[in-house]
């Protein structure tokens, strides 16, 4: 169970570093929780399509140095990794976007179901990010 929760947290991954949203939104259980950092818990498919609509638009990013941690029973995940990014377009309440470059380090914790992600909760300090991109 374990080896076939890490491989789809690194399919996760992948799919993102490669921009294939609905490749990424079908390793999600219909009910998916999304703990947005700093932010609020968006639940469903649909909403993080919106959120990844979003995310597009306003940021290019990258994961890198990714390290997948599995419990025993392949219940629950946990991923520590670095962001490359460049903020394209400024995103509600936040700084001007000028094509800005970040590195920023990261974290995620998942909770899986049925071979899917049923709950993804992102974290990463946004006090770095802004100092990063001049906010």
């Amino acid at each position: 169970m374990s080896a076939d929760s890490q491989a789809l947290i690194a399919s996760y991954y992948a799919a993102f570093n490669r921009r294939d949203w609905e490749g990424f939104l079908d390793l999600l259980t219909d009910d998916v929780a999304h703990d947005i950092n700093q932010g609020g818990r968006e639940t469903g498919r649909d909403a993080f399509r919106a959120f990844l609509a979003r995310m597009d638009r306003c940021y290019a990013e990258q994961i890198k140095d990714i390290v997948i941690l599995v419990n025993a029973d392949g219940s629950r995940a946990a991923a520590e990794f670095t962001v490359h990014g460049t903020y394209k377009q400024a995103d509600e309440g936040l700084p001007a976007a000028h094509g800005q470059s970040y590195v920023l380090p990261a974290g995620a914790f998942f909770e899986i179901r049925g071979g899917r992600v049923a709950r993804i909760s992102n974290y990463y300090n946004l006090q770095d990010w802004l100092r990063q991109v001049g906010g």
